[in-house]
């Protein structure tokens, strides 16, 4: 049973890339580099962050990369958000009297400034922070707080929490949530990888904070789960496009699961509804996939989907995102099937261009 659970802090709690990425820029530019894009950001950046400076930035002293960063950080300070279910997870472990840490690089200063702003502070025992490498801590956080290897798990974003985690022989469990995708904490083998901890906490609730059991109820499904997608077309024809860190950070439509008693059509309405605040019309079944033990999806699963193409219905309201879509674009098919796109997506799309010629 879990009885102590350490927190990264950046991409597991709060969001800062915007910040770290904004602070990282303005060394690169002090140092007359060009700045990076965020995905050369999130493909390179990586802890212990002195290879990361070494390769960019060689010969360049730490104290002096150190100064520009924070000086900059602490005038963008202000977008750092905390990440969406972050707030109801630290309640549900406050509720369950499971102890809390946290372990982290931010710098001390920068953390009391964070913790004051998103109230995170209180449901804390005891931080770590400013550690630049994070297994040389470890054992030290265990021993000083007498805690129970057996019990206790390593939540975090980054392949080098989830190395952490081995090194003090406790359980790890990545999110999607932060700096590195889905092919790099898949690499990392972490016990467990969610999409965010809304549903980490589902799962310890369901399995009475057992992660042995929570990793079976997950890896072992005993039929396959019904789905539906839908591709969205505007009054111009365009196609919606969505991106998603469970999909490997690769585009797709929205969709999501049948619930018991639903009519599949029902169902791409209440989806497609909850993911990009659009009503549609028109719909129109195009085809039925198996995606079974997909390595493109954050977890072991078999989907049967229920493919659609559909029309927004009427004036159409901007698209919203819910927390699950990390950006949206609208494109003509033709450019849509030049994207990264999802396998079963792709399949999609060449059916439906395909009955266009």
């Amino acid at each position: 049973m879990i009885q102590n659970i350490i927190f990264d802090w950046s991409g597991t709690l709060v969001d800062d890339l915007p910040a770290v990425l904004h602070a990282t820029n303005h060394v690169f530019v002090s140092a007359g580099k060009p700045e990076l894009s965020l995905e050369q950001f999130r493909a390179e950046f990586c802890l212990p962050f002195q290879p990361f400076y070494d390769r960019h930035l060689p010969g360049v002293p730490m104290v002096q990369l150190e100064k520009w960063f924070h000086e900059r950080f602490r005038e963008v300070q202000e977008l750092v958000e905390p990440l969406p279910h972050a707030r109801e997870f630290l309640v549900f472990c406050r509720e369950r009297g499971v102890r809390t840490f946290l372990l982290s690089t931010v710098h001390p200063d920068h953390w009391q400034t964070q913790a004051a702003r998103t109230d995170f502070g209180r449901f804390i025992d005891r931080p770590y922070t400013g550690v630049w490498d994070k297994r040389q801590v470890i054992q030290q956080l265990l021993a000083e707080n007498g805690l129970d290897p057996q019990a206790t798990v390593f939540i975090g974003d980054m392949a080098h929490d989830i190395e952490t985690a081995k090194h003090g022989g406790i359980h790890s469990v990545a999110v999607l949530t932060g700096y590195n995708k889905l092919p790099q904490l898949r690499a990392a083998a972490p016990d467990l990888i969610v999409e965010h901890l809304g549903e980490l906490r589902a799962l310890l609730t369901r399995n009475e904070m057992r992660l042995a059991s929570q990793l079976s109820t997950l890896n072992s499904q005993p039929l396959p789960i019904s789905t539906v997608g839908g591709l969205i077309r505007d009054a111009d024809d365009h196609v919606l496009m969505i991106r998603t860190h469970k999909w490997s950070h690769l585009w797709g439509i929205p969709g999501g699961k049948i619930k018991w008693g639903e009519r599949s059509e029902d169902a791409l309405r209440r989806e497609l509804k909850e993911e990009t605040n659009l009503d549609i019309t028109d719909l129109r079944f195009v085809l039925v996939q198996d995606c079974i033990h997909s390595k493109e999806f954050y977890r072991d699963a078999h989907f049967l989907l229920l493919n659609y193409t559909c029309r927004v219905a009427g004036s159409a309201p901007p698209v919203t995102l819910n927390d699950e879509a990390e950006e949206f674009r609208w494109v003509e098919l033709a450019e849509a099937l030049t994207m990264e796109l999802n396998q079963p997506t792709r399949i999609l799309l060449e059916e439906v261009e395909g009955r266009k010629s």
